[in-house]
């Protein structure tokens, strides 16, 4: 295999295969980053002398149409993916630049970190996450298996989609998001020092990803600014409706009738949306609750005895935030879990070994 760029995700991608056992050939037009991966284990800091089964391209998206034209008239490689986070684009210019365009097949590992360059890299960057191939018309078969075969290496986990279809998820889940994260990191610019000491885990999570690599970040929103738009035009629109309803309730809003307090329901209807949004994610605390099972477990009232039952539950996979706390009709305290089904069984058992009776699991509902 053959890894031309060796940043974050080149790099971590060549650990991966290294540690399977491919030969891997590094390029970038940064010597000094070669030199790294290199030193990192991450493969041979040279060009290949014969064509390579695979070529995986880490560049920025706008460079994938050029860069896969070039290595395709070296002969670097039977089979060519990529790795960048805009799909459309790329694949136009791979099709209208590259030699034998069906010897191509875009890829994109949804996986990252804050830092970025080789340093950065980890073998087990992709484990358990999602990998998009994208085969366009003229994808061949060897192409697309080819690609499989990368994620599998990597331990990702295969998902096939359209390049423009891929381009508006992304444009919502990962494009946008880290715009807003930069607006809300760039409000400490102009604010007083007091609020960055003050500044917790929740400013410090909506910001988190606000670190990346700038020059990469402009090329990558730059190429999926369509998509973009059309996820920041009704962002834009709940905000309008948003800022109205604070400076209702603050009092700077239109008069009403003397007397009539400020509609507090837009705020609260942006707020619910929010939580119907967030439980659609997979493995979100209020989708479990509406499609989990439910045990019910009396506490007799000894001191920690809620701490010691989040000990049992917890290493299983149920912890306080799947925990809620009710009184019972004799006044004690009853514990109620909202789990996957699959594992109800499980903490019934483990919870009837240490003395606390659960009853039978009992499906979720919205009620709940």
């Amino acid at each position: 295999m053959a890894v031309v760029g060796t940043g974050l995700i080149g790099t971590s991608l060549a650990l991966a295969a290294r540690r399977a056992g491919v030969t891997v050939y590094l390029k970038d037009t940064s010597d000094l980053a070669v030199r790294t991966a290199a030193a990192l284990g991450a493969g041979l800091p040279h060009p290949p002398e014969h064509e390579v089964d695979l070529a995986v391209l880490a560049v920025p998206p706008s460079q994938v149409g050029r860069v896969c034209a070039e290595e395709q008239a070296r002969g670097l490689a039977r089979c060519y993916t990529d790795v960048a986070s805009v799909k459309h684009e790329p694949e136009r210019r791979v099709l209208a630049l590259a030699p034998e365009p069906e010897r191509f097949v875009g890829g994109h590992p949804l996986a990252g970190r804050e830092r970025s360059g080789p340093l950065a890299a980890r073998a087990d960057l992709f484990r358990g996450r999602p990998w998009v191939l994208t085969p366009h018309t003229r994808t061949s078969d060897a192409a697309y298996d080819a690609g499989l075969d990368l994620i599998a290496l990597c331990e990702g986990a295969p998902v096939a989609m359209n390049s423009a279809a891929h381009d508006d998820a992304v444009a919502l889940i990962s494009h946008v998001p880290h715009l807003v994260a930069s607006l809300m990191a760039a409000r400490l610019a102009t604010a007083p020092q007091e609020a960055s000491l003050l500044a917790g885990q929740g400013f410090r999570d909506v910001t988190r990803i606000a670190a990346g690599d700038t020059g990469l970040w402009s090329d990558i929103l730059g190429g999926n600014a369509g998509a973009i738009a059309a996820v920041l035009r009704p962002l834009r629109d709940d905000l309008t409706r948003l800022l109205a309803a604070m400076d209702g309730l603050a009092g700077r809003g239109p008069a009403g009738p003397a007397g009539t307090p400020a509609d507090p329901r837009p705020l609260r209807e942006l707020l619910d949306r929010g939580v119907t949004g967030l439980s659609r994610l997979p493995g979100a605390p209020a989708r479990r609750q509406l499609f989990g099972s439910v045990l019910r477990v009396p506490l007799d009232g000894g001191p920690g005895e809620l701490a010691r039952l989040l000990a049992v539950t917890s290493p299983l996979g149920a912890g306080a935030d799947d925990a809620a706390v009710s009184a019972g009709p004799d006044g004690r305290l009853v514990v109620t879990l909202t789990v996957p089904p699959g594992l109800a069984g499980t903490l019934r058992e483990a919870l009837a070994a240490e003395g606390w009776f659960a009853g039978q699991p009992a499906a979720a509902s919205a009620a709940t």
